[in-house]
């Protein structure tokens, strides 16, 4: 039965009592990580979000009352301790920061008992994350995972004191928004005052943040709650949180000082780690070809290297048929990697075909000098030397090959090359390479809608010097625009805007879009910039996954309190979920259900 805590009031939290405390009389309260009756004495394990403080009930020392209530103490119950810190008369645990300390409880309140958990309240558990997320407010009990949540509250508010002793002024943007699909789709919210219309969850608040520098607001930031209906990925969420930014008056360079800065301002704050500054700048143009990736983990090396020379007069019909097609070749040299057996060569083949290829070149070179390859019979010696060379290839190594279309080259060997790191253990996630990417192209044609589209969005500015190219090359045209990379991952990306009207304009005719078209989507950012346009540049971090690097999980539902799941529902919540036909009703709106034959069909698909 359940007790009052009238008249006790809490002292400490358990972990925040220490050596110096020793001899006074604190009150504790926090849940049973466990109990342990020896008979005389009870042992219990008190547990809240800053740690554990082992607590003694010793027969005799005690009333009865309390004695006997200790002995009914179970894993998970909420209880109130008040007693006397001593130093721990047995063993020392020295891997608690409470270890050397103990209380010796003189009084006890049941405040809540509990049932057996599903499964343990422990660091790192084993319990699978189906059964943790639909319990998740048992998850969140684990140290592991309260640790990682205080990590991101620490991150938050840094990252306020930080932007706002810079100037900066924390505003907040609409989350019902008009919809202007370019990119994901938007989560809809119907209007019941306007029946037939719907509301936009917002994406990111771009448009609003724009406003406010036309606004004359100089520098804004928001930790905004963004929302994307994307397809199915395992490690995506459909909300989640940006530290978003914009600054006025501003280029290129400014928005990466004041980002480098609070990037080595939170490591050292955070995590004690040092930043060293100015961090390394690359362009879209180097990272594919030397990493196969616009977000190159630079950890480790690897690098891609373009034999697509070396090899344009051999005989291997795979290289010949990609360099005609005026695609290239390229490979990799996995060091050391030789006597690999070609089970696990072929593994890596089969990898490369989930990202498209039609296969994987090798040439496996012994320790004592001797080659294997998949190709040698369609090479002349010298030439299989010359690409040895080509790839400084070293006895005892492997080199893995490529042909395709070069997009298609440097996807596959991008994602071999984190595969080979992977497997050879060479990404330590104690270790943090940040990088800039720069330059990127403005646009990418889309095969499916026959059309360029903005690589970004259709804000951002076109470098100055490639705007002769927006005519006759489009593809040509690289943008004002920078990612920060961490240990290959975009932790955010931004750009400096377009605010001539000209430019903006002819970006929209590059893109396919009417003027009236383009007034139909964007129509009161455009009338805004005609009343007074700062130049302008912003930036914006997907603040789950900075945390969850920080924190060294691979996932990035680990740093969020209640995620969704790959299928973007809530396991514990059951969201989302049928309405009343009411409410349904009120919106005007119509549930029509599939015929089984479409259902059918989509299964066969």
């Amino acid at each position: 039965m359940a007790e009052t805590m009238k008249g006790l009031k809490r002292s400490h939290r358990c972990a925040e009592v220490t050596k110096a405390d020793i001899g006074s009389t604190v009150t504790l309260m926090g849940w049973v990580q466990k109990s342990r009756n020896k008979g005389g004495i009870v042992f219990v394990d008190l547990r809240d979000r800053s740690g554990i403080m082992q607590v003694i009930f010793e027969n005799g020392e005690i009333d009865q009352e309390v004695f006997e209530k200790a002995g009914k103490l179970r894993s998970e119950f909420v209880v109130a301790v008040v007693g006397r810190v001593e130093a721990r008369s047995g063993a020392v645990n020295p891997n608690l920061p409470t270890g050397e300390i103990e209380v010796r409880a003189r009084e006890l309140r049941i405040l809540s008992e509990a049932q057996t958990p599903p499964f343990p309240i422990e660091e790192n558990s084993k319990t699978r994350e189906e059964v943790r997320l639909k319990y998740r407010y048992l998850d969140l009990r684990r140290p592991d995972l309260q640790k990682n949540m205080i990590l991101r509250s620490r991150v938050s508010t840094l990252v306020r004191q930080f932007l706002a002793n810079e100037g900066f002024l924390e505003i907040e943007t609409p989350t019902l928004i008009k919809s202007t699909p370019e990119g994901a789709r938007d989560y809809l919210v119907p209007s019941r005052v306007h029946p037939g219309s719907f509301y936009a969850l917002p994406q990111s608040p771009q448009i609003f943040k724009q406003l406010l520098m036309c606004s004359g607001y100089d520098r804004y930031f928001q930790l905004a709650r963004c929302y994307r209906d994307e397809d199915l990925r395992a490690d995506r969420q459909p909300e989640f949180t940006q530290i978003d930014m914009e600054l006025s008056f501003v280029d290129v360079d400014d928005v990466i000082d004041v980002n480098e800065r609070m990037l080595a301002f939170l490591f050292k704050e955070v995590l004690n780690v040092e930043v060293p500054l100015p961090i390394q700048r690359m362009t879209w143009q180097e990272a594919m070809d030397r990493f196969g990736s616009d977000k190159p983990d630079i950890r480790f090396g690897m690098e891609l290297t373009d034999v697509s020379e070396v090899v344009k007069d051999c005989e291997f019909a795979v290289f010949k048929g990609a360099l005609e097609n005026g695609g290239s070749v390229r490979g990799i040299n996995a060091k050391g990697q030789g006597a690999m057996p070609r089970k696990k060569i072929d593994k890596l083949v089969e990898f490369a075909k989930g990202y498209g290829a039609k296969g994987l070149a090798y040439i496996a070179i012994g320790q004592d000098g001797t080659v294997k390859s998949s190709f040698a019979k369609f090479m002349k010696e010298e030439e299989m030397t010359a690409l040895i060379q080509a790839m400084k290839g070293e006895n005892g190594d492997l080199l893995l090959f490529a042909a395709d279309k070069t997009k298609l080259v440097w996807d596959v060997l991008g994602a071999l090359r984190l595969e080979l790191a992977k497997q050879m253990e060479l990404l330590d996630k104690n270790e943090f390479k940040f990088v800039w990417i720069t330059e990127f192209p403005l646009l990418e044609w889309s095969e499916e809608e026959n059309r360029f589209a903005a690589m970004h969005h259709p804000f951002t500015m076109p470098m100055e010097e490639d705007l002769q190219y927006l005519d006759s090359d489009p593809g040509r045209v690289r943008a004002k625009a920078y990612d920060i990379v961490l240990n290959g991952n975009e932790i955010g990306g931004g750009s400096v805007r377009i605010f001539q009207d000209d430019i903006q304009e002819k970006m929209f005719e590059v893109l396919g879009f009417t003027k009236e078209e383009a007034y139909n989507r964007f129509g009161f950012l455009l009338d805004a910039f005609k009343y007074g346009v700062p130049p302008h540049a912003g930036l914006a971090y997907g603040l789950d996954r900075l945390v969850m690097l920080m924190a060294k999980e691979d996932s990035i539902r680990d740093v969020i309190a209640f995620p969704k799941v790959k299928d973007a529902s809530c396991l514990m919540s059951e969201a989302p979920d049928v309405v009343d036909p009411k409410q349904l009703e009120e919106l005007g709106i119509a549930v029509v259900e599939k015929k089984e034959q479409e259902t059918e069909e989509k299964k066969d698909m």
